[in-house]
């Protein structure tokens, strides 16, 4: 059976440090295992949220570009 797609939460034009806030809230309600799309404004946002994702014991799978320009997609599993 193939996995479900990830939720996406959408912070473009969303300031720090409240892209890292509401990022660790989204995670807080999924099930360990389970990944999270995030979608970032280049900058700030894209260097630190991941970071910190990581510094908290959380998977950072992929950091890249996405469709749009000047917006950067991470896709986290929740590790704990």
């Amino acid at each position: 059976m193939p996995e479900p797609p990830p939720d996406t939460l959408d912070l473009r034009g969303v300031t720090c440090p409240l892209t890292f806030v509401r990022t660790k809230v989204a995670l807080g309600r999924l099930a360990v295992g389970a990944e999270l799309e995030v979608l970032l404004d280049e900058g700030e946002a894209a260097e630190s949220v991941p970071r910190s994702l990581s510094e908290e014991g959380q998977e950072v799978r992929e950091r890249g570009a996405w469709i749009e320009p000047g917006v950067v997609r991470l896709l986290v599993v929740r590790a704990r």
